[in-house]
């Protein structure tokens, strides 16, 4: 592996993580002008985007190829039990320790993985990029945003560990999916899976499940092109080059970008340690190139 295609699959996955950290602003702004629960909105985020990957297959006559095998079920139902648990965890104990738990132990979960499997310890440098990388993260969801905490903390707790772990399957799962097929069909097919596992769950979740509002449609599918379809075809293609320890490291791009949208549309002020939380992701996700 050259070390240009290891950047640019950092650059992949950057990217992802940006898109992601748009997802929060949209989402608040779709439940503003119609009170849809979160499962809903994800629901319909994740049928938007397996409609439009599919619609790209057949376009380039690639839709036999598309294969839903057991590895590709286990990514697809766990990237919707990921978003899942997260709301769940959000409601339970608040943004804050939901952001800092689950995106803070899957990372952790996958470099101890990686370590057990090659027999051999994290070195040294990449204990100073996941130590760096947390702290900021810690910082950088702590001051930004709301801090307010739910009336459930252990099981929000539980519930952000379960939806870390989750994220770290999807990784550990799609990694080696995307060395034997393109992320185009590996996006597409845990996408579809991911709707079908998330739609049930999206008519238990209370509130209306459609809307009149044109705005909210546009900020639905762009909910489902952006943050969903490109930016998992983003991560699976960058995963072919980038560790999953380091994905995860490089993902957390996403809170950096949902504190930037924050303060540019909503006009939230970011603390000063805030913005120290997001320089050191910044300096983290440098020392993985």
């Amino acid at each position: 592996m050259s070390s240009l295609s290891a950047r640019l699959g950092l650059v992949q996955i950057c990217l992802a993580g940006v898109l992601w950290g748009t997802g929060g602003l949209v989402l608040q702004i779709v439940r503003a002008i119609t009170p849809m629960s979160v499962l809903t909105v994800s629901a319909y985020r994740m049928l938007i985007a397996a409609v439009v990957l599919l619609a790209v297959l057949a376009a380039f006559g690639r839709l036999r190829d598309l294969r839903l095998d057991l590895r590709t079920v286990v990514v697809g139902v766990a990237t919707g039990l990921y978003q899942a648990l997260y709301f769940a965890s959000v409601v339970a104990v608040g943004v804050t320790v939901s952001t800092v738990v689950s995106l803070g132990i899957a990372p952790a979960i996958l470099l101890a993985g990686e370590a057990i499997a090659s027999r051999q310890r994290p070195t040294g440098r990449q204990l100073v990029v996941l130590a760096t990388a947390l702290t900021g993260l810690v910082l950088a969801s702590a001051y930004a945003g709301s801090g307010a905490g739910g009336d459930r903390p252990v099981t929000g707790v539980l519930l952000a560990i379960a939806s870390g772990s989750a994220y770290a399957l999807t990784t550990a799962v799609g990694r080696p999916l995307v060395q034997q097929r393109s992320p185009l069909l590996v996006t597409a097919g845990a996408t579809c899976v991911g709707a079908l596992a998330l739609t049930p769950l999206a008519l238990l979740g209370g509130g209306p499940l459609v809307s009149s509002s044109a705005t909210v449609w546009a900020w639905l599918v762009y909910l489902g092109v952006a943050t969903m379809a490109l930016a998992y075809g983003l991560l699976y293609a960058g995963l072919r080059t980038t560790r999953s320890s380091a994905a995860t490291v490089a993902s957390l791009m996403e809170p950096v970008a949902a504190s930037v949208a924050a303060a540019a549309v909503l006009g939230e002020r970011l603390a000063a340690p805030a913005v120290a939380g997001v320089v050191l992701i910044l300096v983290a996700v440098a020392g993985l190139a």
